[in-house]
């Protein structure tokens, strides 16, 4: 959702977005990048991440992973369904409702989830100093106006 805002945005504030926007997409091409080297598609890599992530005592649904992924429902089945025959991940029906479908992660995506973990920690500490930089300059900005 777009809102429009009533305010002036100044060449610093531009050049801010856009240094984010930069930095953002060298993650995410990292990110693609280390996922295929680990021999997965990154939407798979983004799944095992986000079931894997999921708060101690919640189970993951196929709906769920759908919302955490920003994706429809039958995208996010036929994502597990691949994720399933390529032995990562295993879906079972939930004891307290039979409507419903849980997703745990098998050893194999224990695994290379670990690994690819690992590597994006590093990435990203790298990054948080230009990051925080970025952020701050946008956040200072909203007290002047």
């Amino acid at each position: 959702m777009v809102q429009s805002l009533e305010t002036t945005l100044s060449q610093a504030d531009y050049e801010a977005l856009a240094t984010l926007r930069y930095t953002l997409r060298k993650f995410t091409d990292f990110s693609t990048s280390a996922a295929h080297e680990a021999g997965l598609p990154p939407q798979q890599h983004q799944a095992l991440l986000a079931i894997k992530g999921s708060r101690p005592g919640e189970t993951m649904t196929i709906g769920m992973l759908a919302e955490r992924l920003l994706i429809a429902p039958h995208t996010a089945t036929e994502l597990v369904g691949r994720l399933i025959d390529a032995g990562y991940a295993t879906r079972n029906t939930d004891p307290a409702d039979k409507r419903r479908q849980t997703l745990q992660l098998t050893q194999k995506s224990e695994d290379v989830l670990h690994r690819l973990s690992a590597i994006h920690l590093v990435e990203i500490r790298d990054m948080a100093p230009k990051l925080i930089e970025i952020l701050t300059r946008l956040q200072a900005d909203v007290g002047r106006e």
